[in-house]
Order: C-alpha cells, then structure tokens, then sequence
C-alpha cells in the first residue's frame, strides 16, 4: 500500500495516475476537493497534517509514503502559515511514519530551498540549503522541512528528498500558481510581463523520477528533478502560439518591477485582490538559470520531457476543462 498526502494537488494527480499505472494500491489523504483524483481506483481517506494521530491512522499497513501537501506562497508576510504546514506539518508527517512503521518516505522538496548562487554554476543537490532570513518565507519553509527529514533519517527513518523546479502539467485542477498563470496568459490577461524567468519541469515526469527514485534510491538520497530553462517572456509567446491569441507586447526589467512590487502588495491588501507582482515571485525568476538534474539522470534514467510539449499538454487540458 502506497499513501499521498497532496493527493489533490497537481502533482499528486499526476502521481498517482502514474502509481496505478503501475498496478500500484494507493491511499489519498485529501481534505475537500477530490477533483484531481475523482474516478480513481484509490482509497480516500481524511487526514491532517496538525493530527499526529490522524496520520499514524493514515498511514497504517502502508509500505511507502510520498509527501507531497504543502503550502505555496509567493507572499512575504506568510511565515506563520508556511511554516506551519511544510515544517510543523512535516516534521508530524516523519514522526508518524516512525510511529507506523512505514518503510520508505519520499519528501518533495523544492529548488527554492538551496542557495541559488553562485549563478556561475549549476545548482545540485549539494548545493547548501537557504538560510537567510530576508528570503521568501517559502523558500525557507522548504528548506526547514528538508532538515526535517535529515533529522527523521537520524532517528532511524528510511526517507529519500525529491526536488523538482516549476512544475506545470495537466490535471492542474485548483489550480496551481503557475497553472493560474498560464491560463491568465491563454486569456490574454496579463497586459505586462518582466525580464526573468524560471527552470519548467513537468508534473509528469516529476512523477516518474519520484516513484523511480523510490524504488531503487538509498537512504538520504537527494534528487534534483529539473526541467528547462525559460524566460517568461518565451513563455508567454510560446502560450499566445498554441492558444491562438496575442502575446504581451510589455516587458519591464526585473529592478523595475521590485522598486514597484512593495506599493503594488500594499494597494493589493487594500482591494483584496491579488498583486501583479511580489517580492516573493520576482526572487524567483532571479533563480538560478543552470538547475542540474545530472544525478538523477545517472541514477534513474530520468530525461524531462521537451518544454513545448508541457506547455501545449498543459494549455490544452485547461482549454477541455472549460468547455
């Protein structure tokens, strides 16, 4: 028995698409919204990262545990949220699969949580976890929930890390930031873009390295499971192509849009509304351009699938969604 929390998020659909495909029996640890895994073969079951005791009842009898749920933020006032749920809610995840004798946790990471510079050279697993107290709180709330895990490792746990950069795919039900961005651009809802950008993986292939990794991966591994390298900017042409519609014409420099990201989040609280652009999202397209998937290449066969065929997969599933 293989058990996901996240279940309903874009990368456990994915997930666990891929894990019944493989004859995999799978149990989905959901709250209320079942949409990306509504009409699978898989037990549903309830449970909540701030109940230790729901976990450990979530994870009896199950052999591996894929870690998936966490809060994404690219505000940078959410510290108090994010660390509860992917440093607090993990560090219960590994105390649970200690208390139910589970064999195998993989924990899904992310590339926000190492340093990203220097910029001169790929980023790796051995790059050094975050630190800095001026970074998104994300960013940071990754990297404590990953010392989570070593510390789980030093009590006994058999527990891998997967670490994927920007995940887009299909099954994108919520939907996931970057999904609500790709579907602003498909409408032709975001009149200005920056200069930036960021490493695009596929919900897909994160899957498949994560249950290769699973499988076959030594205690403490860690996986970078990157994708390529693109600016938004060809993002936003390439979504304008495939969706028939006009690319933004607008595109500001990076600085510009930081000495304006303050006045916009605060005019944002003021409406209500979401701003254009944060702090948060801008230190994200300043990440490192150069995100090595090398070891699990060597390791796991894993080769990311062409950025193209994410994108039109991905723009094309939302466009089904709305008819």
């Amino acid at each position: 028995m293989i058990a996901v929390t996240g279940a309903s998020g874009l990368l456990g659909g994915n997930l666990i698409r891929e894990l019944l495909k493989q004859g995999q029996s799978v149990r989905a640890l959901i709250h209320q919204d079942q949409r990306a895994i509504a009409g699978l073969d898989v037990e549903r079951l309830s449970a909540d990262l701030h109940d230790p005791t729901s976990l450990e009842g979530a994870f009896a009898g199950v052999d591996i545990v894929y870690h998936l749920a966490s809060l994404i933020s690219i505000n940078m006032n959410s510290w108090e949220d994010v660390y509860r749920v992917n440093v607090l809610g993990t560090r219960n995840v590994v105390d649970a699969c200690l208390q139910s004798g589970v064999k195998r946790l993989v924990h899904v990471s992310s590339t926000h949580s190492r340093q990203p510079e220097p910029f001169d050279q790929a980023l790796d697993e051995d790059r050094p976890l975050i630190t800095d107290p001026t970074l998104p709180p994300y960013d940071r709330s990754k990297a404590l929930g990953e010392i989570e895990i070593q510390k789980g490792i030093e009590r006994g746990l058999d527990a891998i890390i997967i670490i994927p950069s920007g995940i887009l795919g299909p099954y994108d039900f919520r939907p996931s930031l970057l999904g609500e961005s790709l579907q602003l651009m498909q409408r032709g809802g975001i009149p200005v873009l920056v200069t930036g950008g960021y490493n695009w993986v596929d919900a897909r292939d994160v899957a498949t390295g994560a249950i290769c990794a699973a499988n076959i991966a030594k205690t403490g591994s860690r996986y970078i499971l990157s994708g390529h390298w693109h600016s938004i900017y060809e993002v936003a042409t390439l979504a304008a192509k495939i969706s028939g519609t006009r690319a933004p014409g607008i595109v500001i420099p990076l600085r510009l849009a930081e000495l304006a990201a303050p006045m916009m989040e605060n005019l944002a609280t003021i409406r209500g509304s979401q701003p254009v652009f944060t702090r948060a999202m801008l230190s994200a397209l300043k990440s490192n351009q150069h995100m090595s998937h090398a070891r699990a290449t060597h390791d796991l066969g894993y080769q990311p699938r062409p950025f193209l065929d994410t994108l039109t997969d991905t723009l094309n599933w939302f466009k089904a969604q709305s008819t």
